[in-house]
C-alpha cells in the first residue's frame, strides 16, 4: 500500500511538472505578454511578446514583426528572454531526471539510492524552473502596472495592459514549483515502521512453546 501511494505521488508530480513545462514553453513564444487597445481605432489592437510585436486589424488580420535588436529592448524583456529560455532547458532536464528516478520503472530497480537522488535532482531542477518562470512574468506585470499608472504620461496616450501570456505564465510557474515540491516529498517520504504488536505476538508464541515443552523460558 505504501509503495502504491508513493508511486501515485511521483506520477502526479511528474504529470503536473510536464503540464507546467509545456505551458512555460508556450508562454515564452506567445506574443501576448502585453496588450494595447486604441480608443481612437477600436478595430486595431497591438500585442507584444518577448520576440515580436503584432498588430491585429479587422480588415487585414494579424501582422507580426520580430524585434530588430535585443539590446534595444527594455530591461525587463531582455532578462525575461534569458530567464524563460533557461527555465525551458532546466525543466527538460528536470523531467528527464525525474522520469529515470520513478519507482514504477524497472530501469535501475536494484539501485534505490540512485533513483532517490535522481528524484531529488529532478525536483530541484523543476522547482528552479518554476521560479525562473514566475520572476520574469511578475516583473513584466509590475512594470506594466507602473507604466499604466504613470502620472507623467498624458491621459490621451494609450497604455499597455496585461496580456494572456502573463496569466498562462503564472499558472505554468505554479505547476512547476508544485510538481518539484511533491517530487521532493515523494523522494524523502519513508513508510512508517511496522507496528510493535507483531513482535509482541511473536514473543507470546515463543513463551507458549516453552510452556508446552515443560521448560522455563531462559533469561536474557
Amino acid at each position: 500500500m505504501a509503495f502504491i501511494f508513493k508511486t501515485a505521488m511521483q506520477s502526479v508530480a511528474l504529470s503536473l511538472s510536464l503540464l507546467g513545462w509545456v505551458l512555460a514553453i508556450t508562454t515564452t513564444y506567445l506574443p501576448h505578454w502585453k496588450n494595447l487597445n486604441l480608443e481612437l481605432n477600436e478595430m486595431e489592437n497591438w500585442t507584444m511578446g518577448l520576440w515580436k510585436s503584432c498588430v491585429i486589424q479587422e480588415e487585414v488580420g494579424r501582422q507580426c514583426k520580430d524585434f530588430d535588436s535585443f539590446l534595444a529592448l527594455p530591461a525587463e524583456l531582455q532578462i525575461s528572454r534569458i530567464l524563460m529560455s533557461l527555465s525551458n532547458g532546466l525543466g527538460l532536464l528536470g523531467l528527464l531526471a525525474s522520469g529515470c528516478g520513478l519507482d514504477c520503472l524497472r530501469l535501475g530497480e536494484t539501485r534505490k539510492g540512485l533513483k532517490r537522488r535522481l528524484l531529488i535532482l529532478g525536483g530541484t531542477l523543476l522547482w528552479t524552473s518554476g521560479v525562473m518562470v514566475l520572476v520574469p512574468v511578475s516583473w513584466v506585470a509590475h512594470m506594466t502596472v507602473q507604466e499604466f499608472w504613470d502620472e507623467t504620461v498624458p491621459e490621451i496616450v494609450p497604455r499597455w495592459e496585461f496580456g494572456e501570456a502573463l496569466f498562462l505564465g503564472w499558472f505554468a510557474g505554479l505547476c512547476l514549483v508544485l510538481g518539484g515540491c511533491v517530487l521532493h516529498c515523494a523522494a524523502c517520504w519513508r513508510p512508517a515502521p511496522p507496528a510493535s504488536g507483531h513482535y509482541a505476538v511473536a514473543g507470546l508464541g515463543d513463551h507458549s512453546s516453552y510452556l508446552e515443552n515443560g521448560t522455563a523460558q531462559p533469561k536474557v
